[in-house]
């Protein structure tokens, strides 16, 4: 598998996009405002307004994301805060299991993987903040710290062992 530059472009493109549109679609479902969608970091290149939802695209082409009304996602039954967190991870695994052995299969099969991992604003670490906070009654800033920093030593662990 060697896929051109125009390939890995627009199967990155279209994985990020895929994965926020699955967010965007289980907050619609939760009843769960959307404020802002966009494509890449940085500063804006432009944007637009449709149906109260302002789409960007920004200078830098790395990550997509869906910006909701937090409070609302909040206020929402646990299992409907982690269906519109996860959201965008099943549709990865959904792709990579109708993509399989292409390219943009395994993209998508990487990205659902990563953002599985606790990594901090990815949908890993946002669904276990959801889980501590329920769990907890309340915010445990020791646990979150610990939960926050388990990225970083499970990164750690793995790069040693790739090493060995």
């Amino acid at each position: 598998m060697n896929p051109s530059a125009i390939n890995v472009i627009l199967s990155l493109f279209a994985a990020l996009a895929l994965h926020e549109w699955g967010h965007y679609l289980a907050a619609r479902a939760c009843r769960v405002a959307v404020i802002q969608a966009g494509f890449g970091w940085g500063p804006k290149l432009f944007g637009f307004r449709v149906n109260r939802v302002d789409y960007q695209l920004r200078l830098l082409p790395i990550g997509a994301y869906i910006r909701m009304d937090m409070s609302s996602l909040q206020k929402r039954p646990l299992l409907q805060q982690l269906f519109v967190l996860l959201a965008g991870i099943a549709v990865n695994f959904i792709l990579a299991a109708m993509a399989w052995g292409t390219f943009f299969g395994a993209l998508n099969f990487l990205l659902a993987i990563a953002n599985l991992f606790p990594l901090y604003q990815q949908d890993g670490w946002k669904s276990g903040m959801v889980i501590f906070r329920r769990a907890f009654n309340r915010t445990s800033p020791l646990v979150e710290w610990c939960f926050t920093l388990s990225a970083g030593l499970i990164g750690a662990v793995l790069f040693a062992r790739a090493l060995l």
